[in-house]
């Protein structure tokens, strides 16, 4: 392989994007690899959130998918890999296939979730899918999707430490709104309210220099607008080090609860999306979590009573939930005063998250699997 062309269009694949390219630099030495920022477009520009946003930019994102595909077409990469963000991602998977150029989605699209249909169409565009959850191949044909494990396994490397027993400080709290400015301003205000006159110190890793300016901005604000407002502390990254650090943490539905349950940080998973969107997803996903933690807890549980009983205050799983018009400033405040004062709950949550994660591992090296799918 000399040239491979790699496309992830969100902070949260690009992380997994470089360790791919990293890797096949390894395996084959001289491999030229190019992405969306060979071609003038950051991660920043292309991680746009909601409907109504991306219909705003839709002809940005036109201009985003002609280029590629003339950079498909001219340059002649021998691979594309695409790293989740479907929606754009396996149409230029699919457009180099048809092109006669080997095509490799990591990240399976949440077939398991909504809209099955999707399936064939997801077959008939790559050559191979890599997934990082041990249910997802069994959706699609034999030989097609393969379980290579979670990257985040590997790096975590959770089975080393001792099950339940972690060394956070008791009041420090991580709040972690999402990479998107929509979520930032859709889902932090609700989290500093909740947190308002705790007896707490908050962390808040940003993902990158705008997210930092954008939650700096919230936070100016919420400082601004009342009394009770507990040390806060906001960084450029470091998820990782406030999840070893902190008690407790509410996130924003996404990669980052999968790094707080690999962390096996007690959790409070938060979202919520505009009326249509949300409307849209009732009635077409048909799994009663998002959290993937939960997920993968429910799938390897079935038959099981999961409840945990009306006095389990997680609900039998690993990770609490609190979407939509659930996600209150009085929910969220409750959830994080529950794990902040009870050592046994956080001790319950933590060892259900390790068992969990464990389900993600599996023999050898999932970035390495990945590669040799390229060729």
């Amino acid at each position: 392989m000399k040239r491979l062309l790699l496309l992830a269009g969100e902070e949260s694949g690009a992380i997994y994007a470089r360790r791919i390219a990293a890797r096949a630099k390894e395996l084959f030495p001289g491999v030229e690899v190019r992405g969306y920022g060979e071609y003038g477009f950051t991660t920043a520009d292309l991680a746009v959130f909601g409907f109504w946003e991306v219909l705003k930019r839709i002809f940005f994102f036109l201009r985003v998918r002609r280029t590629m595909e003339r950079a498909i077409d001219e340059w002649r990469p021998d691979a594309v890999c695409t790293v989740d963000y479907p929606g754009l991602n396996l149409r230029l998977a699919s457009y180099a296939k048809s092109k006669g150029i080997r095509a490799v989605h990591v990240v399976c699209p949440q077939v398991w979730a909504w809209h099955r249909g999707r399936i064939p169409k997801i077959e008939a565009s790559l050559d191979a899918l890599c997934c990082f959850f041990p249910f997802e191949p069994s959706f699609f044909r034999a030989g097609f999707a393969h379980f290579v494990g979670h990257p985040l396994a590997e790096e975590f490397a959770a089975g080393d430490a001792r099950r339940g027993e972690r060394a956070g400080d008791p009041r420090l709290v991580a709040l972690l709104p999402g990479s998107r400015l929509g979520e930032i301003r859709g889902i932090l205000p609700t989290l500093l309210e909740a947190v308002r006159g705790l007896d707490c110190r908050c962390v808040i890793p940003a993902a990158n220099a705008q997210a930092y300016a954008e939650i700096e901005r919230e936070v100016e604000r919420w400082r601004g607008a009342g009394s009770g407002c507990p040390p806060v502390d906001v960084r450029v990254g470091g998820a990782r080090e406030a999840f070893a650090e902190a008690a407790c943490a509410a996130v924003a539905s996404g990669t980052a609860t999968l790094e707080a349950a690999f962390a096996h940080c007690p959790t409070v998973l938060v979202y919520r999306v505009g009326r249509i969107l949300a409307f849209l997803a009732r009635r077409l996903i048909k799994i009663k979590h998002v959290g993937l933690a939960n997920i993968i807890w429910e799938h390897c549980h079935s038959g099981d009573d999961p409840s945990g009983g009306a006095s389990d205050p997680l609900g039998g799983y690993p990770m609490l939930e609190l979407l939509q018009e659930d996600m209150t400033v009085k929910n969220v405040r409750k959830s994080i005063e529950n794990f902040i004062s009870d050592d046994k709950l956080r001790l319950i949550a933590s060892s259900r998250l390790a068992e969990a994660t464990d389900l993600m591992r599996t023999d050898g090296d999932s970035i390495s699997k990945i590669v040799r799918f390229l060729v």
